[in-house]
């Protein structure tokens, strides 16, 4: 297996990234999970976009869109897969022991796993912890995320893949690595953005291509609405058949069935929306 740290192709037993880097010390880091099928990435110009506002964010200096395209391109390359977990992480590189960035610039590692097709459902739960929509990370995509794997695992507990939070005035807004949708009365409804949630790529995708609405939405919502599904680069969209206790009837319904199909169909015409 090989990556791409810092200018170039290294074998992952050898690449090394220093103990002192800031995405590890104190989280500085930013990145990106890109769905690579048969070695293209889907929807690279999106997600490059959304990095360059998230380093914005963070106070980074903004990535270098070709270096970075040519990293994903060799690592796609050199690991021939027909499904992948494309992962691009950016750091705020070498830094002293405390919040203070230092001087010798940012860190670039791009890596690919190997992934499955998701199931076409799902089980999800709500977690008592909430998202703070005035944080001075909401809508980046950090790599502080502590706060996902305590949710995520607390899912697994319970025998979800998701974990849904709410924010602090109690509006839906968002997995710990998925958008979240809600079908009331035939339409479709996700959170806006100023709930807190991240602008997840398929998120906006699915918005255009299925004219969804940006709703505020109660928690509660999930108790009543006649199909809920997920969002997210490795789930496309993917049916909820249980939420907490609560089986919405023959997941997927018929207007999410139809949104996947939509997705799968305009997704495989355009590799780059």
């Amino acid at each position: 297996m090989k990556i791409w740290l810092d200018g170039g192709l290294r074998d992952i037993e050898s690449a090394r990234v220093s103990v002192l880097d800031h995405g590890l010390t104190v989280g500085d880091g930013i990145f990106e999970t890109v769905k690579a099928a048969g070695g293209k990435p889907f929807a690279l110009t999106r997600h490059l976009n959304r990095l360059t506002r998230s380093a914005r964010g963070l106070g980074l200096p903004d990535p270098d869109h070709d270096e970075v395209r040519r990293a994903c391109a060799a690592v796609l390359e050199a690991n021939p897969m027909p499904l992948g977990r494309l992962r691009i992480t950016y750091t705020g590189g070498h830094g002293p022991l405390g919040s203070d960035r230092g001087d010798q610039g940012p860190t670039l590692v791009v890596a690919l796993g190997a992934t499955t097709r998701r199931p076409d459902s799902t089980a999800v739960v709500t977690v008592p912890w909430t998202r703070n929509e005035r944080g001075a990370l909401t809508g980046l995509k950090t790599t502080s995320y502590a706060e996902n794997v305590v949710a995520l695992a607390r899912a697994h507990e319970h025998g979800a893949s998701e974990a849904l939070f709410a924010n602090t005035v109690g509006q839906l807004c968002e997995g710990t690595g998925s958008n979240v949708f809600v079908v009331l009365d035939g339409e479709i409804h996700t959170p806006p953005l100023a709930s807190g949630c991240l602008a997840g790529i398929t998120r906006e995708l699915a918005v255009e291509w299925t004219g969804a609405r940006e709703t505020d939405l109660p928690l509660d919502v999930l108790e009543r609405a006649d199909e809920v599904f997920l969002t997210s680069t490795l789930r496309d969209i993917q049916a909820v058949h249980r939420v907490d206790g609560r089986e919405p009837a023959g997941a997927p319904g018929p207007v999410t069935a139809k949104a996947m199909r939509i997705f799968d169909e305009r997704a495989g015409d355009d590799l780059d929306p």
